[in-house]
């Protein structure tokens, strides 16, 4: 039977755990049919994730909420994406935070999120074709940054463009990877916490030689 997008609100979202009213508010905004190919659309609104082409995917509607949600957004931040895919996670990101800057290192992605960013009014997302391994310098500090790709290990380079008291969030690893929470609490200090075991694309560019 087809999932229905209460469907993915009630059972696979609030179910689960996702209980901050803006994240639910957020997820329910966004279309997630707007990010998937025509040949997906019927299940968009399923508890996975999609392929996209070129073994890409658009991520699970719970783990986007979920690391939409551990990152407490609030609506004055400014927030980096490494790794925009199809462009719906920026998109569920831009209902939470102020401005969200997303770099994608796959030129057709790139392309492919701005087409499907475009059919939404959201006129808070920029996005960029470049290896997200360098960030976004001009527009650091940032609140928050996301990826949604997995290094090895974390760039020291993301981490010197979080603000004092921001947070950073990323899948890391390779065959095994873990979702992992870094804070920047003074300027050589982070705390660091493993939230779960996830499975993302490998983060590639400058990444991979780290």
């Amino acid at each position: 039977m087809m999932s229905t997008k209460k469907d993915m609100i009630e059972r696979q979202l609030k179910k689960r755990g996702i209980e901050d009213q803006a994240v639910i508010s957020a997820m329910q905004e966004v279309d997630r049919r707007l990010f998937v190919p025509d040949d997906e659309k019927d299940k968009a609104y399923e508890d996975s994730p999609l392929p996209i082409g070129k073994s890409q995917t658009i991520s699970q509607p719970y783990i986007v909420a979920y690391m939409a949600q551990v990152l407490e957004l609030k609506d004055s931040d400014k927030v980096l994406e490494v790794g925009t895919g199809c462009g719906y996670n920026a998109a569920v990101l831009s209902r939470l935070a102020k401005q969200i800057y997303s770099v994608e290192i796959i030129e057709w992605l790139a392309d492919l999120a701005k087409e499907n960013l475009e059919k939404t009014d959201y006129d808070n997302i920029e996005t960029r074709h470049a290896d997200g391994y360098e960030g976004w310098p001009e527009e650091a500090p940032f609140d928050a940054i996301q990826l949604t790709a997995a290094p090895k290990k974390i760039p020291e380079t993301l981490k010197k463009q979080l603000k004092i008291g921001g947070k950073l969030l990323a899948p890391v690893g390779t065959a095994s990877q873990k979702l992992i929470l870094i804070e920047r609490l003074e300027e050589d200090k982070f705390k660091e916490e493993t939230l779960l075991m996830v499975r993302f694309v490998p983060m590639t560019g400058r990444a991979q030689e780290d």
